[in-house]
């Protein structure tokens, strides 16, 4: 079921980057209601008094992800950290702040923090660092894993061309610019 409303979520976002902006309702939680076993109690050790609870089912990871589609579609400015621009850093800066998780601004110092993971073992919420230039020799690009599928890794990140977008790590350019993946969650 995930699979199907990722593939569906992106085939939206591919149809309709950049023409009209739509309004977004990513941030908004998605709740599951569990029948209660008579067993069931609180942390307090007292019995439920409903038969059905609300299990909340949203990790650090979802929230954050949540955060950075909520700017999908807003355009690119160097140094922005609002809908009316966004850069690569400014986007992870502000999605990891809004779940209190303390980011450097920029994204070559972004990439000193965490831990650094293999390819093969980047999940949700992971960072993806990039040299996008020819002569660049330090970190200038940042995305964020949004799903991994397989050899496919999508992440949300800001292009100065076509703004904040999800993007896969198998295309050409980002395959060729990719450094170094690192986990700060």
């Amino acid at each position: 079921m995930n699979r199907k409303f990722f593939i569906f979520f992106i085939s939206i976002l591919l149809t309709g980057c950049g023409i009209v902006k739509k309004k977004t309702t990513y941030g908004k939680e998605r709740t599951i209601t569990v029948a209660a076993s008579e067993n069931d109690s609180l942390v307090t050790g007292k019995k439920l008094p409903d038969s059905t609870k609300t299990v909340v089912v949203l990790e650090k990871a979802d929230l954050i992800i949540n955060s950075a589609m909520a700017y999908s579609g807003v355009r690119y400015k160097y140094g922005g950290t609002t809908k009316k621009g966004m850069d690569c850093s400014g986007l992870l800066y502000v999605s990891f702040g809004k779940n209190d998780i303390p980011l450097p601004r920029v994204s070559n110092q972004m990439a000193l923090e965490g831990k650094k993971i293999n390819l093969k073992k980047v999940t949700k919420g992971d960072l993806l660092f990039f040299k996008t230039t020819k002569k660049g020799k330090k970190i200038n690009h940042v995305g964020l894993v949004v799903a991994v599928d397989g050899r496919d890794i999508k992440f949300i990140h800001a292009t100065s061309s076509r703004g904040v977008i999800v993007s896969s790590l198998q295309e050409g350019f980002w395959n060729y610019a990719f450094v170094k993946a690192t986990r700060v969650l």
